[in-house]
Protein backbone atom coordinates (compact mmCIF):
# COMPACT_ATOMS: atom_id res chain seq x y z
CA UNK A 1 0.00 0.00 0.00
CA UNK A 2 1.37 3.41 -0.94
CA UNK A 3 2.26 5.69 1.94
CA UNK A 4 0.82 9.18 1.44
CA UNK A 5 3.30 12.05 1.41
CA UNK A 6 3.17 14.43 4.34
CA UNK A 7 1.20 17.59 3.68
CA UNK A 8 3.40 20.49 2.56
CA UNK A 9 0.80 23.07 3.42
CA UNK A 10 -0.32 21.96 6.87
CA UNK A 11 1.18 22.68 10.26
CA UNK A 12 4.54 21.05 11.11
CA UNK A 13 4.39 17.93 13.29
CA UNK A 14 4.25 18.62 17.00
CA UNK A 15 7.44 16.66 17.61
CA UNK A 16 9.23 18.93 15.16
CA UNK A 17 7.88 21.93 17.03
CA UNK A 18 9.17 20.49 20.30
CA UNK A 19 12.65 19.84 18.87
CA UNK A 20 12.69 23.29 17.28
CA UNK A 21 11.62 24.85 20.57
CA UNK A 22 14.41 23.02 22.44
CA UNK A 23 17.03 24.17 19.94
CA UNK A 24 15.70 27.72 19.96
CA UNK A 25 15.59 27.78 23.76
CA UNK A 26 19.24 26.74 24.00
CA UNK A 27 20.26 29.40 21.48
CA UNK A 28 18.17 32.09 23.16
CA UNK A 29 19.47 31.24 26.63
CA UNK A 30 23.05 31.57 25.37
CA UNK A 31 22.19 34.98 23.91
CA UNK A 32 20.51 36.14 27.12
CA UNK A 33 23.45 34.92 29.18
CA UNK A 34 25.74 36.91 26.89
CA UNK A 35 23.79 40.08 27.58
CA UNK A 36 20.80 40.09 25.22
CA UNK A 37 18.96 43.28 24.43
CA UNK A 38 19.77 46.06 26.87
CA UNK A 39 16.13 47.16 26.85
CA UNK A 40 13.66 45.90 29.43
CA UNK A 41 10.00 45.06 28.85
CA UNK A 42 7.00 45.43 31.15
CA UNK A 43 5.04 42.18 31.27
CA UNK A 44 1.52 43.13 32.34
CA UNK A 45 -1.26 40.57 32.61
CA UNK A 46 -4.55 42.50 32.84
CA UNK A 47 -6.14 40.37 30.15
CA UNK A 48 -8.03 37.11 29.69
CA UNK A 49 -6.42 36.00 26.43
CA UNK A 50 -2.68 35.97 27.09
CA UNK A 51 -0.40 33.00 26.42
CA UNK A 52 0.86 30.98 29.37
CA UNK A 53 4.06 32.10 31.16
CA UNK A 54 6.00 29.14 29.73
CA UNK A 55 5.17 30.30 26.20
CA UNK A 56 5.98 33.90 27.09
CA UNK A 57 9.33 32.74 28.44
CA UNK A 58 10.12 31.25 25.04
CA UNK A 59 8.96 34.39 23.24
CA UNK A 60 11.10 36.74 25.31
CA UNK A 61 14.17 34.54 25.20
CA UNK A 62 13.87 34.11 21.43
CA UNK A 63 13.85 37.93 21.26
CA UNK A 64 16.99 37.93 23.45
CA UNK A 65 15.26 40.17 26.01
CA UNK A 66 17.33 40.08 29.18
CA UNK A 67 15.22 42.27 31.53
CA UNK A 68 11.55 41.92 32.50
CA UNK A 69 9.45 43.99 34.88
CA UNK A 70 6.35 42.56 36.58
CA UNK A 71 3.67 44.36 38.55
CA UNK A 72 3.43 41.48 41.01
CA UNK A 73 5.46 38.41 41.92
CA UNK A 74 3.55 35.79 39.94
CA UNK A 75 5.06 32.43 40.87
CA UNK A 76 4.03 30.92 37.52
CA UNK A 77 6.04 33.57 35.67
CA UNK A 78 9.08 33.34 37.93
CA UNK A 79 9.06 29.55 37.69
CA UNK A 80 8.84 29.72 33.88
CA UNK A 81 12.10 31.69 33.79
CA UNK A 82 14.17 29.46 36.10
CA UNK A 83 17.80 29.18 34.94
CA UNK A 84 17.27 31.42 31.91
CA UNK A 85 19.46 34.37 32.98
CA UNK A 86 16.61 36.84 32.52
CA UNK A 87 16.70 39.66 35.09
CA UNK A 88 13.47 40.46 36.93
CA UNK A 89 11.92 43.45 38.65
CA UNK A 90 8.96 42.24 40.73
CA UNK A 91 6.29 44.31 42.45
CA UNK A 92 4.18 44.66 45.56
CA UNK A 93 0.82 46.13 44.52
CA UNK A 94 -0.62 49.27 46.08
CA UNK A 95 -3.27 47.18 47.79
CA UNK A 96 -0.53 45.41 49.79
CA UNK A 97 1.74 48.34 50.63
CA UNK A 98 0.18 49.14 54.02
CA UNK A 99 0.55 45.53 55.15
CA UNK A 100 4.28 45.65 54.37
CA UNK A 101 4.81 48.26 57.09
CA UNK A 102 4.75 45.34 59.52
CA UNK A 103 8.29 43.86 59.51
CA UNK A 104 6.91 40.35 60.03
CA UNK A 105 4.62 40.68 57.00
CA UNK A 106 7.46 42.06 54.88
CA UNK A 107 9.73 39.20 55.86
CA UNK A 108 7.00 36.65 55.13
CA UNK A 109 6.48 38.21 51.69
CA UNK A 110 10.18 38.05 50.86
CA UNK A 111 10.37 34.48 52.14
CA UNK A 112 7.48 33.46 49.87
CA UNK A 113 8.04 35.53 46.74
CA UNK A 114 11.78 36.08 46.53
CA UNK A 115 13.85 33.59 48.49
CA UNK A 116 12.59 30.38 46.78
CA UNK A 117 13.54 31.63 43.31
CA UNK A 118 17.08 32.80 43.98
CA UNK A 119 19.52 32.32 42.39
CA UNK A 120 17.78 30.30 39.66
CA UNK A 121 15.62 33.29 38.72
CA UNK A 122 17.50 36.60 38.75
CA UNK A 123 15.34 38.89 40.87
CA UNK A 124 17.28 42.14 41.15
CA UNK A 125 14.69 44.68 42.28
CA UNK A 126 11.39 44.95 44.18
CA UNK A 127 9.06 47.87 43.52
CA UNK A 128 6.87 48.68 46.51
CA UNK A 129 3.73 50.28 45.07
CA UNK A 130 3.24 51.95 41.71
CA UNK A 131 2.52 55.66 41.11
CA UNK A 132 1.47 56.06 44.74
CA UNK A 133 1.55 59.88 44.62
CA UNK A 134 -0.76 60.02 41.62
CA UNK A 135 -3.83 59.39 43.78
CA UNK A 136 -5.31 60.93 46.92
CA UNK A 137 -4.87 58.01 49.32
CA UNK A 138 -3.07 59.65 52.23
CA UNK A 139 -2.73 56.40 54.16
CA UNK A 140 -1.05 54.78 51.15
CA UNK A 141 1.36 57.70 50.79
CA UNK A 142 2.21 57.60 54.50
CA UNK A 143 2.80 53.85 54.36
CA UNK A 144 5.06 53.83 51.30
CA UNK A 145 8.46 54.60 52.81
CA UNK A 146 7.95 52.55 56.01
CA UNK A 147 6.92 49.62 53.80
CA UNK A 148 10.01 50.04 51.62
CA UNK A 149 12.20 50.06 54.73
CA UNK A 150 10.54 46.92 56.08
CA UNK A 151 11.11 45.06 52.81
CA UNK A 152 14.70 46.27 52.71
CA UNK A 153 15.28 45.06 56.28
CA UNK A 154 13.67 41.72 55.42
CA UNK A 155 16.14 41.31 52.56
CA UNK A 156 18.97 42.13 54.96
CA UNK A 157 17.78 39.54 57.46
CA UNK A 158 17.95 36.93 54.69
CA UNK A 159 21.34 38.07 53.44
CA UNK A 160 19.94 39.52 50.21
CA UNK A 161 20.76 43.22 50.59
CA UNK A 162 23.00 44.27 47.72
CA UNK A 163 21.57 41.50 45.57
CA UNK A 164 17.99 42.81 45.43
CA UNK A 165 17.17 46.54 45.39
CA UNK A 166 14.04 48.14 46.85
CA UNK A 167 12.38 51.14 45.24
CA UNK A 168 9.03 52.40 43.89
CA UNK A 169 7.86 53.71 40.51
CA UNK A 170 6.49 57.24 40.07
CA UNK A 171 4.24 58.91 37.55
CA UNK A 172 5.71 61.99 35.89
CA UNK A 173 2.90 64.05 37.38
CA UNK A 174 4.92 64.22 40.62
CA UNK A 175 6.73 67.04 38.81
CA UNK A 176 5.58 70.58 39.51
CA UNK A 177 7.96 71.95 36.87
CA UNK A 178 9.79 70.17 34.07
CA UNK A 179 10.67 72.90 31.57
CA UNK A 180 13.36 73.79 30.96
CA UNK A 181 14.93 70.59 32.29
CA UNK A 182 17.29 72.51 34.58
CA UNK A 183 14.23 74.00 36.34
CA UNK A 184 12.83 70.56 37.16
CA UNK A 185 11.13 70.48 40.55
CA UNK A 186 8.76 68.16 42.37
CA UNK A 187 5.27 69.30 43.29
CA UNK A 188 5.31 71.06 46.67
CA UNK A 189 2.77 68.60 48.11
CA UNK A 190 4.96 65.56 47.37
CA UNK A 191 8.28 67.03 48.53
CA UNK A 192 7.71 66.00 52.19
CA UNK A 193 7.40 62.41 50.94
CA UNK A 194 10.10 62.51 48.26
CA UNK A 195 12.83 64.04 50.43
CA UNK A 196 13.07 61.15 52.94
CA UNK A 197 12.45 58.65 50.13
CA UNK A 198 15.53 60.00 48.32
CA UNK A 199 17.52 59.71 51.53
CA UNK A 200 16.53 56.03 51.68
CA UNK A 201 17.34 55.38 48.01
CA UNK A 202 20.73 57.02 48.45
CA UNK A 203 21.59 54.94 51.52
CA UNK A 204 20.30 51.72 49.90
CA UNK A 205 21.92 52.53 46.53
CA UNK A 206 18.61 51.97 44.79
CA UNK A 207 17.36 53.77 41.65
CA UNK A 208 14.61 56.35 41.30
CA UNK A 209 12.04 54.94 38.86
CA UNK A 210 9.93 57.23 36.69
CA UNK A 211 7.18 56.42 34.17
CA UNK A 212 7.65 58.79 31.20
CA UNK A 213 5.22 59.09 28.27
CA UNK A 214 5.91 61.86 25.75
CA UNK A 215 2.76 60.59 24.04
CA UNK A 216 0.61 62.21 26.73
CA UNK A 217 2.10 65.63 25.99
CA UNK A 218 1.44 65.19 22.27
CA UNK A 219 -2.10 63.90 22.81
CA UNK A 220 -2.95 66.88 24.99
CA UNK A 221 -1.55 69.44 22.54
CA UNK A 222 -0.98 67.92 19.07
CA UNK A 223 -0.73 71.34 17.40
CA UNK A 224 1.72 72.77 19.93
CA UNK A 225 4.04 69.80 20.53
CA UNK A 226 6.20 68.97 17.48
CA UNK A 227 5.69 65.35 16.47
CA UNK A 228 9.36 65.02 15.47
CA UNK A 229 10.41 66.06 18.98
CA UNK A 230 8.40 63.32 20.71
CA UNK A 231 9.23 60.61 18.14
CA UNK A 232 13.05 61.00 18.18
CA UNK A 233 12.96 62.22 14.58
CA UNK A 234 15.35 64.86 13.18
CA UNK A 235 14.52 68.32 14.53
CA UNK A 236 16.28 71.45 15.77
CA UNK A 237 15.55 70.50 19.36
CA UNK A 238 15.15 72.74 22.40
CA UNK A 239 18.04 74.41 24.18
CA UNK A 240 17.98 74.81 27.93
CA UNK A 241 18.80 78.52 28.53
CA UNK A 242 20.46 77.79 31.87
CA UNK A 243 22.73 74.87 30.95
CA UNK A 244 23.01 75.46 27.20
CA UNK A 245 22.24 71.77 26.65
CA UNK A 246 20.25 70.91 23.54
CA UNK A 247 17.45 68.34 23.65
CA UNK A 248 16.31 66.70 20.42
CA UNK A 249 13.61 64.60 22.11
CA UNK A 250 11.13 65.04 24.93
CA UNK A 251 11.92 61.79 26.78
CA UNK A 252 15.49 62.85 27.57
CA UNK A 253 14.28 66.29 28.63
CA UNK A 254 11.81 64.66 31.02
CA UNK A 255 14.50 62.45 32.54
CA UNK A 256 16.90 65.35 33.04
CA UNK A 257 14.17 67.42 34.66
CA UNK A 258 13.79 64.60 37.21
CA UNK A 259 17.56 64.64 37.79
CA UNK A 260 17.35 68.39 38.37
CA UNK A 261 14.49 67.95 40.86
CA UNK A 262 16.45 65.29 42.74
CA UNK A 263 19.55 67.48 42.86
CA UNK A 264 17.46 70.39 44.14
CA UNK A 265 16.67 68.22 47.17
CA UNK A 266 20.35 67.61 47.82
CA UNK A 267 21.06 64.34 46.04
CA UNK A 268 23.43 63.81 43.12
CA UNK A 269 23.96 60.14 43.94
CA UNK A 270 20.61 58.62 42.90
CA UNK A 271 20.27 57.17 39.39
CA UNK A 272 17.08 57.74 37.40
CA UNK A 273 15.70 54.81 35.42
CA UNK A 274 12.67 54.79 33.11
CA UNK A 275 10.36 52.12 34.48
CA UNK A 276 7.74 52.68 31.78
CA UNK A 277 7.56 54.37 28.40
CA UNK A 278 5.59 53.52 25.30
CA UNK A 279 3.21 54.69 22.60
CA UNK A 280 -0.29 53.29 21.93
CA UNK A 281 -1.08 51.81 18.53
CA UNK A 282 -4.78 52.58 18.82
CA UNK A 283 -6.98 54.98 20.76
CA UNK A 284 -10.30 56.74 21.00
CA UNK A 285 -11.17 59.50 18.49
CA UNK A 286 -9.89 62.17 20.88
CA UNK A 287 -6.53 60.42 21.40
CA UNK A 288 -4.39 62.06 18.74
CA UNK A 289 -1.41 60.12 17.44
CA UNK A 290 -2.44 56.68 18.70
CA UNK A 291 -1.54 54.76 15.55
CA UNK A 292 0.65 51.74 14.68
CA UNK A 293 2.80 54.01 12.52
CA UNK A 294 3.68 56.44 15.28
CA UNK A 295 4.04 53.66 17.87
CA UNK A 296 6.50 51.88 15.60
CA UNK A 297 8.51 55.05 15.00
CA UNK A 298 8.69 55.87 18.73
CA UNK A 299 9.71 52.40 19.88
CA UNK A 300 12.02 51.80 16.90
CA UNK A 301 13.91 55.06 17.39
CA UNK A 302 14.06 54.50 21.15
CA UNK A 303 15.58 51.06 20.59
CA UNK A 304 18.26 52.56 18.37
CA UNK A 305 19.13 55.14 21.04
CA UNK A 306 19.36 52.46 23.70
CA UNK A 307 21.46 50.11 21.60
CA UNK A 308 23.90 52.95 20.93
CA UNK A 309 24.22 53.30 24.73
CA UNK A 310 23.33 56.96 24.53
CA UNK A 311 22.91 59.01 27.68
CA UNK A 312 20.87 62.16 28.25
CA UNK A 313 22.48 65.58 27.67
CA UNK A 314 22.90 66.02 31.45
CA UNK A 315 24.35 62.51 31.92
CA UNK A 316 25.91 61.69 28.52
CA UNK A 317 28.21 58.99 29.90
CA UNK A 318 25.37 57.07 31.60
CA UNK A 319 23.30 55.02 29.12
CA UNK A 320 19.60 55.37 29.85
CA UNK A 321 17.95 52.32 31.40
CA UNK A 322 14.48 51.79 29.94
CA UNK A 323 11.59 49.36 30.37
CA UNK A 324 9.19 49.57 27.44
CA UNK A 325 5.47 49.35 28.14
CA UNK A 326 4.27 46.77 27.29
CA UNK A 327 4.77 43.25 26.00
CA UNK A 328 1.13 42.54 25.06
CA UNK A 329 -2.05 44.45 24.42
CA UNK A 330 -4.12 43.93 27.58
CA UNK A 331 -7.83 43.72 26.80
CA UNK A 332 -9.14 44.12 30.37
CA UNK A 333 -7.39 47.37 31.27
CA UNK A 334 -9.88 50.11 32.17
CA UNK A 335 -9.87 53.61 30.76
CA UNK A 336 -9.59 54.92 27.20
CA UNK A 337 -8.86 52.61 24.26
CA UNK A 338 -5.18 53.54 24.29
CA UNK A 339 -4.76 51.79 27.66
CA UNK A 340 -5.49 48.46 26.00
CA UNK A 341 -3.19 49.03 23.03
CA UNK A 342 0.36 49.67 24.24
CA UNK A 343 1.59 46.16 23.44
CA UNK A 344 4.45 45.23 21.16
CA UNK A 345 2.56 42.02 20.43
CA UNK A 346 -0.97 40.75 20.12
CA UNK A 347 -1.73 37.84 22.48
CA UNK A 348 -1.16 35.36 19.63
CA UNK A 349 2.46 36.50 19.29
CA UNK A 350 1.94 38.60 16.16
CA UNK A 351 3.80 41.94 16.24
CA UNK A 352 1.47 44.93 16.44
CA UNK A 353 4.00 46.86 14.33
CA UNK A 354 7.45 46.13 12.98
CA UNK A 355 10.44 47.50 14.87
CA UNK A 356 12.75 44.57 14.19
CA UNK A 357 11.85 42.64 17.36
CA UNK A 358 11.09 39.12 16.18
CA UNK A 359 10.23 36.29 18.48
CA UNK A 360 8.86 32.78 18.52
CA UNK A 361 5.70 32.04 20.51
CA UNK A 362 5.21 28.27 20.73
CA UNK A 363 1.75 27.08 19.61
CA UNK A 364 1.31 25.11 22.85
CA UNK A 365 2.64 24.89 26.37
CA UNK A 366 5.98 23.15 26.62
CA UNK A 367 4.41 20.65 29.02
CA UNK A 368 1.79 19.80 26.39
CA UNK A 369 4.48 19.44 23.75
CA UNK A 370 6.47 17.15 26.01
CA UNK A 371 3.44 14.93 26.62
CA UNK A 372 2.77 14.82 22.88
CA UNK A 373 6.35 13.83 22.12
CA UNK A 374 6.35 11.10 24.79
CA UNK A 375 3.07 9.75 23.46
CA UNK A 376 4.42 9.76 19.90
CA UNK A 377 7.62 7.94 20.92
CA UNK A 378 5.59 5.41 22.90
CA UNK A 379 3.53 4.64 19.82
CA UNK A 380 6.70 4.13 17.78
CA UNK A 381 8.11 1.82 20.44
CA UNK A 382 4.86 -0.15 20.59
CA UNK A 383 4.79 -0.50 16.81
CA UNK A 384 8.42 -1.68 16.81
CA UNK A 385 7.76 -4.30 19.52
CA UNK A 386 4.67 -5.50 17.67
CA UNK A 387 6.67 -5.84 14.47
CA UNK A 388 9.45 -7.81 16.18
CA UNK A 389 7.02 -10.14 17.97
CA UNK A 390 5.12 -10.85 14.78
Amino acid sequence: MAVPEPSRTGSPPRVFLLVFAIILTATADEAVAAGGLSIGINYGQIADNLPSPSRVSMLLRSMQVSKVKLYDADQNVLSAFLDTGVEFVIGIGNENVSAMVDPAAARAWVQQHVRPYLPSTRITCITVGNEVFKGNDTDLKDSLLPAMKSVYQALGALGLQGQVNVTTAHSLDIMGSSYPPSAGAFRPDVVPYIQPLLDFLSAARSPFLINCYPYFAYKDDPTGVPLEYVLFQPNAGVTDPTTGLNYDNMLYAQVDSVYAAIQALGHADVDVKISETGWPSRGDPDEAGATPQYAGIYIGNLLRRIESKQGTPLRPAVPIDVYVFALFNENLKPGPASERNYGLFYPDGTPVYNVGLRGYLPPMDESDATRTAIHFLALIALAFVTLVLS
